[in-house]
């Protein structure tokens, strides 16, 4: 992994927004209010970090997804408990999400969002889409789930530390290929999104599990072999799985990133709009930007 310096301008960057927003909501200080008064120290945030991407990318295709819920995806249907760790967003952060993506609309940037699908099946929907045209992806996102979408010409940018890999980086972090990731955390579990794993298999064994078999449908038809393996536990490994198989399998229709939800089609279907003139003076009046937020983001819509 590192920085990868070549030109990605012609490639589409599709940015995971609310991991952006909610690393805004907790580092900015509180000191930023609306005219009304309410905490706008996220979208602050969040408007700094779309400003500074724009400005040193210029990409020519550019998405931003957000989650519009913690409870309303297909995912909470398929299985109750996924997510259900995590607090519901305040009312505060509720209504800055909802201004963030104004203000990405006043940008120019088109905005990705869907009750039943996540802010990661649509980034996935939309790359699987472009593929097909042959147009690369750069993800804009830290979240490890991606890596299942890198092909060979794609890559995943950490913006907060600079770092970009693509396919090899993904197998130098998690120990497994792209094509394998969402079998990979249906084993070993996702605590971030509440979803257990097979007890008793981490990440070390669900990566060298996969490594021998390929795929987790492999490693279920052949469990009679795992006690033969030269990891630790092999013969409690078969035995979990023999017990947790099913539960694994609906597991990874969690951790699978859908390609299939409703997203805008088309090769040119990303191309940055001309933005808003009107919305942004809004916008920017509404959240008591100052002069140099305001200076950047004219400029952006020229």
């Amino acid at each position: 992994m590192g920085a990868m310096n070549a030109d990605r301008r012609g490639a589409a960057h599709l940015v995971d927004g609310s991991l952006y927003v909610f690393r805004a909501w907790h580092s900015m200080p509180d000191e930023f209010h609306d005219a009304e008064g309410h905490p706008a120290n996220a979208v602050h945030g969040y408007t700094r970090f779309l400003c500074e991407l724009l400005e040193r990318v210029r990409p020519e295709r550019l998405a931003v997804a957000f989650d519009a819920s913690l409870t309303s995806s297909f995912r909470n249907a398929i299985y109750p408990p996924y997510k259900a760790n995590r607090e519901l967003p305040p009312p505060d952060l509720e209504r800055q999400f909802v201004l963030c993506r104004e203000v990405t609309a006043a940008l120019g940037v088109a905005v990705l969002i869907d009750h039943s699908y996540e802010a990661d099946d649509l980034i996935g929907s939309v790359l699987w889409g472009l593929r097909a045209h042959g147009v690369p992806s750069v993800i804009v996102s830290a979240d490890k789930d991606f890596g299942q979408l890198l092909g060979e010409h794609d890559e995943q940018w950490d913006y907060a530390k600079n770092l970009r890999w693509g396919p090899a980086g993904v197998h130098e972090k998690l120990g497994v290929h792209p094509h394998q990731v969402a079998d990979y955390l249906a084993l070993c579990g996702d605590a971030v999104d509440n979803i257990p794993g097979v007890p008793g298999i981490g990440a070390k064994t669900a990566a060298a599990l996969l490594h021998h078999f390929g795929n987790l449908e492999a490693l279920l038809d052949r469990v009679e072999e795992v006690p033969f393996l030269r990891i630790r536990g092999a013969a409690s490994c078969a035995a979990k799985l023999r017990e947790h198989g099913q539960q694994a399998l609906l597991y990874r229709r969690l951790t699978r990133i859908a390609l299939d939800a409703p997203v805008p089609e088309g090769i040119d279907a990303l191309h940055r709009a001309g933005g808003d003139a009107v919305a942004l003076d809004a916008l920017c009046e509404k959240l008591r930007f100052g002069p140099l937020t305001r200076a950047r983001m004219k400029a952006l819509l020229g």
